[in-house]
């Protein structure tokens, strides 16, 4: 997806009446998702022999290259929530200041064992020269995500995130600042990508930007901690948690070195340590 200059900053504008106002480091991160895009993938399967994209093992624990959380995975899956306190980020250990590091927690639907759909909301961090700054979105995989205006957030802030499928090509997103009071929402309709409502997640991700025609996923921040509380999902009409679920570990490609590690809390707790 390309935009032109002329369009990019019509855009810019346009946001701008509704958004907070933006720092250096957001009004950056922002030209370089309209300009190119930002999206979150299906659950990777960390291996010996590289990452595949598609569907994860029956196991209680397994590992991704591209996610850390938590997934249960059985049918009628049509809602899931979940409540965190923004993170503070950092560079981290031996990065480059200059380097822009992101990760991403996200609510959803689909993408562990399905992955032909995803309904998920979440929030980006991302740090550069010591310049943190956070970006709400939504997306309907395959296609990218579309970043919210008319909220911010700032590290210390509750933040609670909702998805919903009314069908099973839409459904709404909505992420509310429970610190500041302030919620957006979006609704999806006649999409693409159609879910199989078999999967519900609670996923910090080493997200996808596209640079230079090329989908790469970006330099790893550390976030510290994030821990979903009230982590829930609608399933066949009732609520039900986290027991049961399976526990995802982020590692490198090559299935070595652990970079983020999962666990659940009780019925609705899951927490997730960058390593």
């Amino acid at each position: 997806m390309k935009f032109t200059t002329a369009l990019i900053a019509s855009l810019l504008s346009a946001s701008e009446v509704f958004a907070a106002p933006r720092t250096a480091l957001r009004r950056e991160q922002f030209e370089k998702r309209l300009a190119g895009g930002r999206g979150s993938k299906p659950f990777r399967a960390a291996n010996v022999t590289g990452d595949v994209e598609g569907p994860a093992e029956q196991q209680a624990t397994t590992t991704s290259t591209n996610w850390a959380g938590a997934a249960l995975d059985s049918s009628g899956f049509t809602g899931v929530q979940g409540t965190f306190t923004v993170p503070s980020v950092s560079t981290p250990p031996g990065g480059n200041s200059g380097t822009a590091y992101s990760a991403s927690a996200w609510v959803g639907i689909d993408g562990y064992t399905c992955g032909s759909a995803i309904l998920q909301t979440g929030l980006d961090f991302t740090i550069q020269n010591g310049r943190v700054s956070y970006d709400a979105w939504y997306e309907w995989y395959p296609a990218n995500a579309v970043d919210f205006s008319g909220i911010s957030f700032s590290s210390g802030d509750s933040v609670k995130l909702t998805i919903v499928a009314t069908s099973k090509t839409s459904g709404t997103a909505t992420i509310q600042n429970l610190s500041k009071g302030t919620s957006v929402s979006h609704t999806f309709s006649g999409q693409s990508g159609t879910l199989c409502e078999t999967n519900a997640e609670w996923i910090v991700e080493d997200f996808e930007e596209i640079s230079g025609g090329q989908a790469e996923q970006v330099p790893f921040a550390n976030f510290g901690t994030v821990s979903f509380t009230g982590a829930t999902a609608t399933k066949s009409g009732s609520t039900v948690g986290v027991s049961g679920a399976d526990i995802i570990d982020m590692t490198s490609s090559n299935g070595g070195s652990t970079i983020a590690s999962a666990s659940l809390s009780g019925a609705s707790g899951v927490t997730i340590k960058y390593v």
